[in-house]
């Protein structure tokens, strides 16, 4: 169950990463005319949004990485699952039911490391 944890924190950690990266850096005209959603928000917010995603996937491994406050990776874990709740709605809300599937496996995969490392393989 370690290792699963450890591939799925360390798969799903590389996205956020990338994908927070990319709101960061991106122009925020150009973003909002490749995804569509980000028209919704200001370009501020989706700069918030990246930083987030950067945080998040950071604290998915670094914490468990170096052993320093472990008990982040499912704290920052249930945080993202939080995140992605609202990334659901709003694609629910925009009916982006295509967009909802992949979605719907990130807040899956928060919801399985923060299950497992709270209660089944804590550090």
């Amino acid at each position: 169950m370690n290792i699963a944890l450890w591939i799925v924190a360390g798969v799903f950690a590389f996205g956020y990463i990338v994908g927070g990266i990319v709101k960061q850096t991106m122009p925020y005209e150009k973003y909002a005319a490749k995804t569509g959603w980000a028209e919704d928000f200001t370009p501020g917010t989706v700069r918030f949004m990246g930083v987030v995603e950067v945080l998040g996937g950071v604290g998915l491994v670094l914490p468990g990485l170096v052993s320093v406050a472990p008990i982040l990776v499912p704290v920052a874990a249930s945080c993202m699952a939080l995140y992605m709740a609202g990334a659901v709605t709003e694609r629910i809300r925009r009916g982006e039911y295509k967009e909802l599937v992949g979605d719907l496996v990130f807040l899956a995969a928060m919801v399985f490391i923060a299950w497992g490392r709270f209660a089944v393989e804590p550090f």
